[in-house]
C-alpha cells in the first residue's frame, strides 16, 4: 500500500470517528502495551470516552466473575485519572479480590440498584460526573436508545464505561435488539493458569479473551494473564494484562494427511 493511499485511509477513519463522536474532542486511548492487541483497536489502544461491552459464556452469564475481573484489570490504569463507580445488581462484589488483582479499591464507589432501568440511569449519572474516570455497570441488555444515552454521558467528561453483561438472578435472558454502538465487545472466560517454571501451585490468573467487535478495528482472540506485580500508583508497568498466546490462527493450521495420522 502506497504512503498516499495509507494517509487517505487514515484521514477517512479519523473523519468517520469525528462524525460518530459528534465532533467532540478525542479522549485518547489506553494502550495494552502489546502491538498484537493494540493493533486490533482503532487508534492503537482501548478507546477512552466511549463504552465497552464485556460478556461471558455458560454460567458466567449469571455470576460474571471472569468478565468482571477482566473489566477491572482493563480499567485499573484509569485510577490515575479519577474515581471508579461500580453499579451492582447483586451486592456480591468482593473488593479484596479486586485488590488482589491490582485494582485500586480505595478509589471504588459501589452502588447497588434495584433493576435494569435504575442501573442504566446510575451509569449515565456517574459517567457525566466530574472526577469519575471509569464506570462499571452490571446490565443484562442495552438497546440502541440506552446505548446512545451512555455514549453521550461518556462524552460529557471523557469518562469510560464498561457494561458487564450479566443475568444476576439466572432465568431466561432478555431479548436484546440487534446492533450496538459499543466501541468494543469482548467475550471473556477463565483459562487455566500456569505456575512459573520449576514451581508448584497456581500461577497468575489467565483469561481466554475474544475481541468480537471493534469499531474501526479488527477482531482477535488471545490468552491474557494478570500481572499481579502491577501497581497503578508506581506506574512501572504499562498495563496489568499481558499477552500469553495468540489464539487467532489456531484453526488455520494445515490438516494432516491420513498417512501422517496413521504413522503418528
Amino acid at each position: 500500500m502506497s504512503d498516499f493511499r495509507a494517509k487517505r485511509i487514515a484521514a477517512l477513519v479519523a473523519k468517520v470517528a469525528a462524525i460518530e463522536s459528534g465532533g467532540r474532542a478525542d479522549a485518547g486511548v489506553l494502550s495494552f502495551g502489546d502491538a498484537a492487541l493494540d493493533g486490533k483497536l482503532a487508534g492503537g489502544g482501548l478507546p477512552l470516552g466511549r463504552w465497552h461491552e464485556i460478556t461471558g459464556a455458560g454460567l458466567e452469564a449469571e455470576t460474571s466473575a471472569a468478565p468482571a475481573a477482566y473489566a477491572a484489570l482493563m480499567a485499573a490504569p484509569l485510577a490515575l485519572r479519577g474515581e471508579a463507580v461500580w453499579v451492582l445488581r447483586r451486592d456480591d462484589l468482593w473488593a479484596p479480590g479486586l485488590a488482589g488483582l491490582g485494582f485500586p479499591v480505595e478509589r471504588l464507589i459501589q452502588v447497588c440498584v434495584r433493576d435494569e432501568t435504575e442501573a442504566l440511569a446510575v451509569m449515565e449519572d456517574a459517567l457525566a460526573t466530574v472526577g469519575i474516570s471509569a464506570v462499571f455497570g452490571e446490565v443484562e441488555a442495552v438497546d440502541l436508545t440506552a446505548g446512545r444515552r451512555l455514549q453521550l454521558a461518556c462524552e460529557k467528561r471523557g469518562a469510560t464505561g464498561f457494561v458487564i453483561k450479566r443475568r444476576p438472578f439466572g432465568g431466561v435472558g432478555r431479548k436484546e435488539a440487534a446492533g450496538s454502538i459499543a466501541a468494543t465487545r469482548w467475550r471473556v472466560v477463565s483459562a487455566p493458569s500456569e505456575p512459573p517454571a520449576g514451581e508448584f501451585g497456581l500461577g497468575n490468573p489467565r483469561f481466554s479473551v475474544a475481541l468480537e467487535r471493534s469499531r474501526g478495528g479488527r477482531s482477535g482472540a488471545w490468552i491474557l494473564e494478570a500481572d499481579q506485580a502491577y501497581s497503578w500508583e508506581a506506574g512501572d508497568v504499562a498495563h496489568p494484562l499481558r499477552l500469553v498466546a495468540d489464539l487467532g490462527d489456531r484453526e488455520l493450521a494445515p490438516a494432516q494427511s491420513p498417512a501422517v495420522r496413521r504413522a503418528a
